[in-house]
């Protein structure tokens, strides 16, 4: 993807220049204009090119990002909300220029609450950070997307992850925020209620808005109490098809699966040698129960009987605490296990979501357009709920090999949407997926625009970004 292919944003000389000399007074060693600290929050685990901010802060307080906003908004500069950089397409890139805001000081967890099976937080603090401090209460945050995420940044992108098929993602997930919009001012959206029918849910509106109508300065999150037991396995089967049909049958049949993932036979030889696992070469399903010791065996043989009607199994599954840490961190280092399939390669990681029902036919006609176009793509996919990912192995010097990469994305993309699903699952649309919006939302698109415009008239807030140039 070349920069000219992306969302144009106006640089404002003058305004930069302003900004960095005032910020570098009020914040001194806190805001750094160095190259190298700049290309970091601007990078992006994709293809995308970096494009870096003029200068990045790191703020301690939500009255500092109020500043730090209003001051930008005086000289109409681009302020870029950063978590931890794990995003993936290009969200945290500064195509304007500007000034990357940097959350991973705002660090605290403000107030755990046991017996309400919540807590706050500050939008800094990563989900390992979280489950390590609620260890003793017997608690954890179950949203889980890979990547040790900061948790301002799984809401700004309404991430979700392998747990999502029991516990939902990010949106069904935070109670309430505290944003910083673009005038400068807070905005609370909610209290600690489990349900309200007080105005507008501008909770859900600031959830996955990519940084592009407020900051998220603070959280409140649903929790979930630590099950009794944890069983879960690995299930070949002879083809992607097939596994997929043992998917759409354990959901419909109600068991509630808290993991189910699908790796195909490529993904699955890159985690053999990657991660040393020792499992068929073949299409698998990852699966995981949550429950009571009876609860969790029950399912793992209900779901055995069900992988063996597709001609699945042997389903070897443990409780054993290790074996299943071994097999979560090698489904989390996917990425890593792909990039060598083809040492050397830039990875252009991409997601789709489609009805359960379409998943099966979604998969394998991607599966098809690798072989047609001649790629190394392989797929996992968060089976339960009909999300999947491919990460395309390409040269990215090479200008044909980048067309190809591009054409499939686009003809993935497509097919999820005339399946009357999403180009993007999890991901979000940062720039790489802004021109397949209005291909799935139509006049909605202009909807959010009028919203933008309200909410940040001088397009301040991580512009360039979700919403295309018709």
């Amino acid at each position: 993807m070349a920069l000219s292919d992306l969302n144009p944003v106006e640089r404002n000389e003058e305004g930069i220049a302003a900004v960095l000399g005032i910020l570098k007074q009020r914040l001194g060693e806190r805001f750094q204009t160095g190259q190298a600290i700049r290309a970091q929050h601007a990078h992006t685990t994709t293809y995308i090119p970096t494009q870096a901010p003029d200068g990045v802060a790191f703020p301690e307080t939500t009255a500092e990002v109020q500043e730090i906003v209003s001051i930008c908004a005086a000289h109409r500069v681009p302020v870029i909300a950063f978590g931890v950089g794990s995003s993936l397409e290009g969200h945290t890139n500064a195509p304007g220029g500007g000034i990357s805001l940097d959350t991973s000081r705002m660090n605290r967890i403000l107030a755990v609450n046991p017996q309400d099976l919540d807590c706050t937080v500050e939008p800094g603090v990563t989900r390992e950070d979280l489950n390590r401090h609620l260890r003793d209460t017997g608690l954890f945050f179950p949203i889980d997307p890979g990547a040790n995420a900061s948790l301002g940044g799984m809401a700004a992108t309404r991430a979700s992850g392998t747990n999502a098929v029991r516990y939902g993602t990010m949106r069904e997930n935070v109670l309430s925020l505290t944003a910083v919009m673009a005038d400068g001012e807070t905005v609370t959206t909610g209290k600690r209620a489990k349900k309200s029918s007080a105005g507008y849910d501008l909770t859900r509106l600031l959830i996955g808005s990519e940084g592009t109508l407020g900051i998220i300065t603070q959280l409140t999150l649903k929790l979930q109490g630590i099950p009794q037991a944890i069983s879960g396995g690995v299930c070949p089967f002879p083809s992607v098809e097939a596994a997929c049909n043992a998917v759409i049958a354990t959901i419909q049949m109600g068991i509630p699966v808290a993991r189910i993932e699908l790796v195909n036979a490529l993904q699955m030889r890159a985690m053999k040698s990657y991660s040393k696992l020792d499992y068929p070469e073949s299409p698998c399903l990852f699966v995981e129960f949550h429950g009571s010791d009876a609860g969790v065996a029950e399912q793992a043989e209900t779901f055995g009987m069900i992988a063996e009607e597709y001609g699945g199994g042997p389903f070897l599954w443990t409780s054993v605490a290790e074996e299943r840490t071994k097999l979560w961190k090698a489904r989390h280092d996917a990425y890593w296990s792909s990039l060598t399939l083809r040492p050397g390669a830039k990875g252009l990681s991409t997601d789709v979501c489609v009805p359960i029902s379409r998943f099966a036919e979604c998969v394998t006609q991607t599966e098809a357009d690798i072989a047609e176009m001649g790629l190394i793509a392989p797929i996992v996919g968060h089976a339960g709920d009909g999300n999947f990912h491919v990460l395309v192995l390409m040269d990215a010097d090479d200008p044909k090999e980048i067309a190809a990469t591009e054409e499939f994305v686009a003809r993935l993309n497509m097919r999820a949407i005339g399946m009357d699903g999403t180009c993007t699952g999890e991901h979000g649309i940062g720039q790489g997926k802004v021109g397949f919006l209005r291909h799935e939302l139509g006049h909605s698109v202009d909807i959010m625009r009028t919203i933008k415009q309200a909410l940040d008239p001088l397009d301040i807030m991580n512009p360039g970004k979700i919403l295309p140039v018709d």
